[in-house]
């Protein structure tokens, strides 16, 4: 195991005062603040930690949507390490947060899961014609 790999245990050990995880992750892996989320989904989160997932699909979509759009950069490729320590900053049960972005379809991952994409999403309408 690498020196640079934070066991969960302690990485919810650390106290997170400066809001960024330990070892100066990229900005895009620190804590979201209840600030940056959007006013309808600030309820599921405290202190930037995701405390619970809504049960309703339309809630929960927008939650996932949220989390895809804060944690992941559209045009990159994410070793599933790498989307376990993003996840990892909002919730400690990063399986159940991957597999619901996948099911969701606002992650794509390689047949053998090795790598994870960000979902472009579809066009807006395919009965609009092309823009000239």
């Amino acid at each position: 195991m690498s020196s640079s790999y934070v066991t969960p245990a302690a990485h919810r050990r650390h106290s997170w005062k400066s809001g960024c995880p330990p070892r100066n992750r990229p900005a895009r892996l620190c804590l979201m603040s209840v600030n940056e989320t959007p006013a309808d989904l600030a309820a599921f989160f405290t202190e930037g930690r995701l405390t619970s997932i809504p049960r309703k699909p339309a809630r929960r979509t927008a939650l996932l949507d949220h989390l895809a759009q804060s944690l992941f950069e559209p045009d990159r490729s994410y070793s599933e390490r790498e989307v376990n320590d993003a996840l990892l900053t909002v919730h400690a049960d990063t399986s159940m947060l991957r597999r619901y972005l996948i099911e969701a379809q606002l992650l794509t991952r390689t047949r053998d899961g090795s790598s994870y994409r960000r979902a472009v999403p579809p066009a807006a309408s395919s009965d609009q014609p092309p823009a000239a």
